[in-house]
């Protein structure tokens, strides 16, 4: 997520009244309530059956995994690793109870938190870092509480994000709607993890805390371990870092092992959009000039250099299109917009810039429908899709 990458805003998404989430599975409990977590545990912070209400069963988005599909043969050996409580790192009230939606989340997406790479490895500094997020959330963003629902220190501990969090993954039924992308805060988990990783990897120690929370949540909400992402997948950022994000084929596949399942190199590896921003150069970013040049927000000749120039007809697109990130940065969530299909015998600059790339891949012979698929392909990406379900109606972004 990235506080210095983040701005406060409602989101195109967050313009729905609260109302809307009327009858649509939506839980809403009192601050004063129970919070289903039950006690901090000294061993394993699984709660006994039956102390989380709701139904058996709960109806998901058509066409995903069933709850099933994160376990493997060795799932009942994966153990739930310690996650701190709310209470326990000091965390404020919220300013309003969270909302939690009788549904099951389909994937988890990997933040980093654009902060300090800091060398204070301590149970204190970890539970300072999950206050001084949740004071940003809270107060420079105006959000409710923390945006996520999970934070990982570079120590390696993890912590309850926003309230209520830990109580719903430990059922394993229901999902506190979050705030941490817009368009994923209900559907996704989100899990920040301390510090920046653009240029350096994560602790082992972080590592090792990520991989264990994915594990145990893919468990609990039958989410399969191939359906872990990067924030900069669904939009223009650059979280969660070059570094970590080229791990997430690694995470995948070690998570899945500690599942007990053996992932492909197809499902351990997945389609992305390219994330292009000021100073990048060559013929990914000439083919996103012409595309710009396309949508009428580039003037002039395609040069290949994400200059000023280019800065401003991205931001230029990204604003007539309502992108929840307008900050000049080409990711996951313009790409899908400014890419559009592109039929053998078209003329233009959208047909061009298919051009560029067949020859700077030396593709011999390019299909005659040009979809997001096979742009991927020719910006240099492969593997399997990613998906592009989003939040039902009715989440605040807040």
């Amino acid at each position: 997520m990235g506080d210095a990458e983040g701005r406060s805003r409602w989101s195109r998404r967050g313009a729905l009244a609260v109302g809307a989430a009327a009858g649509a599975g939506l839980v809403v409990p009192a601050l004063t309530g129970q919070a289903y977590a039950g006690e901090p545990p000294t061993t394993d912070p699984v709660p006994g059956p039956g102390s989380v209400p709701g139904p058996d069963t709960v109806p998901g988005p058509q066409g995903m995994p069933g709850p099933a599909a994160g376990a493997g043969a060795l799932a009942e050996a994966v153990r739930a690793p310690y996650i701190a409580r709310c209470f326990e790192w000091g965390a404020r009230k919220p300013k309003f109870p969270p909302k939690i939606w009788d549904r099951r989340p389909i994937r988890i997406l990997v933040h980093h938190t654009a902060g300090a790479n800091t060398t204070d490895y301590s149970v204190a500094a970890a539970h300072r870092l999950a206050r001084s997020i949740q004071a940003y959330h809270m107060d420079r963003n105006g959000w409710l509480d923390s945006g996520q629902h999970f934070t990982i220190s570079r120590g390696g501990h993890i912590m309850e994000g926003r309230l209520w969090s830990l109580g719903e993954l430990n059922g394993g039924r229901r999902v506190v709607e979050g705030a941490h992308s817009p368009g994923q805060n209900v559907i996704a988990i989100g899990i920040e993890n301390e510090g920046t990783y653009i240029g350096v990897d994560p602790t082992p120690a972080l590592w090792n805390s990520l991989r264990a929370t994915c594990a145990y949540i893919c468990l609990k909400y039958g989410i399969a371990p191939s359906e872990l992402y990067g924030h900069r997948d669904y939009r223009n950022t650059i979280c969660p870092g070059d570094r970590l994000y080229r791990m997430l084929p690694r995470l995948r596949s070690e998570v899945a092992g500690l599942l007990g399942r053996r992932l492909s190199r197809t499902e351990a590896e997945k389609a992305s959009w390219p994330l292009l921003r000021e100073g990048a150069s060559g013929a990914v970013v000439e083919a996103a000039q012409y595309l710009l040049r396309d949508a009428g927000t580039l003037h002039g000749e395609p040069d290949g250099r994400y200059d000023d120039r280019t800065v401003a007809a991205v931001t230029a697109f990204q604003t007539a299109h309502r992108a929840d990130d307008v900050n000049g940065i080409l990711g996951g969530e313009s790409w899908p917009e400014l890419a559009r299909t592109v039929h053998a015998g078209s003329e233009g600059d959208a047909a061009r810039a298919v051009e560029v790339l067949a020859a700077y891949r030396k593709v011999e012979s390019v299909p005659d429908v040009v979809d997001h698929p096979v742009w991927q392909r020719l910006l240099g990406t492969g593997g399997s899709p990613v998906p592009v379900a989003e939040d039902p109606p009715g989440v605040l972004d807040r």
